[in-house]
């Protein structure tokens, strides 16, 4: 059967067409994503972006290597909006509908929360009581606060609601110093990293729990999707995801009253069938948003990266990218999100094989991906590469054994 399979890769390699840069569009310079002008301001330089890796960047399949716009070959035009790169997926399926520069890198701000999320919830009990120490309270004077106090008890589960409701920077220290181990929010952040990997968010790297600018922080808006399906798997996270308000409790040792906060993502709100997201903002980030919602019982998720809050703020701009990928059919896809674990799974195999867009995995698609000649020569060519991988392992594995 593996002489058959191997066979019938060579053959289609060997009648592939042309490579093309996107989906359905000729090999050339990155087709241009649609833009709205955004209003001048003044802002901090962005930061030099790590130097590219090839491998990172086809993470999911071929077409999704672009700078510029990939979208399946007949779909209408997506919104113009300001984000610099963006996203939209399926979350159950996995397939990517379309993006912008998906592998671009780009500042995530508060977004990063989500990793966070992704890394911490499994091993934190909500019921559990903590106390908030003047270390966690060490954040960036005028940054964003859910407004915990040095000294104060709250149960784990008041603390994740500070987080994603208000976006609390304090509250992402207490829960990475929580989850950190004996190395406390240092080892918060390096259990996050090793996450991101896990997941398969290759060009995602953490430098604060809470998102604040660190140098060397920077994700793409590909792994934010990887990222927040983790995020959406967890039961937990839904609920608090769409939480409208909770109750901050007394402090009466610190003399503070309690008081209530709201969920700022105005998604959950104001678009039907939202399931929730994250909002973020930074000088050095400007705008960045992820949200997700159910319509005829499919759920799509959107990232965006480097947007401006005018002519419409990143809530709105997810939302105009979440209208145009409903209309999509459901075999649409210009790419797939790799599953959990996929890239670290088998040592014989890098990236760019295991992440093949017509390789098995548990979370298909209930019909198949939409294609043009694009597609079939990232299919074929990854599927050759796998192959020849696996054979590799094979041969390995059995000169192991011999004495």
């Amino acid at each position: 059967m593996r002489a058959a399979l191997l066979a019938a890769t060579a053959s289609a390699v060997l009648l592939a067409p042309a490579p093309v840069a996107a989906a359905g569009t000729p090999a050339g310079p990155p087709v241009r994503c649609p833009r709205v002008p955004a209003p001048a301001m003044s802002r901090p330089p962005r930061p030099s972006p790590p130097p590219a890796v090839p491998e990172q960047r086809v993470v999911g399949g071929a077409a999704l290597d672009t700078a510029g716009l990939v979208v399946p070959a007949d779909a209408a035009a997506p919104p113009a909006i300001t984000a610099t790169s963006w996203l939209v997926a399926d979350l159950d399926s996995g397939q990517v509908l379309g993006g912008c520069g998906p592998h671009e890198y780009g500042t995530p701000a508060s977004v990063q929360k989500l990793l966070l999320a992704a890394t911490m919830l499994p091993r934190l009990d909500p019921k559990q009581p903590v106390t908030v120490t003047e270390d966690d309270m060490n954040i960036e004077p005028g940054s964003s606060a859910v407004g915990l106090v040095a000294g104060g008890r709250y149960t784990i589960e008041t603390v994740w609601l500070g987080l994603l409701l208000n976006s609390g920077n304090e509250a992402a220290n207490v829960l990475a110093r929580l989850g950190g181990g004996a190395d406390g929010a240092a080892g918060g952040v390096r259990a996050m990293n090793e996450q991101a990997h896990r997941l398969g968010a290759l060009q995602t790297h953490a430098v604060t729990p809470s998102g604040l600018d660190g140098r060397g922080q920077f994700t793409s808006a590909y792994d934010l999707a990887l990222i927040a399906r983790a995020c959406f798997a967890e039961p937990t996270f839904r609920r608090y995801a769409l939480t409208e308000q909770a109750e901050i409790p007394t402090q009466a040792a610190q003399r503070t009253k309690g008081f209530q906060i709201q969920n700022e993502n105005q998604l959950i709100y104001r678009y039907p069938g939202a399931l929730g997201g994250k909002t973020g903002f930074t000088d050095l980030a400007r705008h960045t948003y992820v949200g997700a919602a159910e319509r005829d019982g499919r759920r799509l998720v959107v990232t965006l990266l480097g947007a401006e809050s005018a002519p419409k703020r990143g809530w709105e701009q997810g939302a105009a990218l979440l209208d145009w990928g409903f209309t999509l059919p459901r075999d649409a896809s210009v790419g797939r999100l790799v599953e959990a674990g996929e890239l670290t799974a088998t040592p014989t195999a890098g990236p760019s094989a295991l992440a093949a867009p017509g390789a098995p995995r548990p979370a298909a698609a209930s019909g198949p991906a939409r294609t043009g000649s694009g597609w079939l020569w990232a299919v074929t060519a990854t599927s050759g590469a796998a192959v020849l991988a696996l054979l590799g392992g094979l041969l390995w594995r059995r000169r192991r054994r011999l004495p």
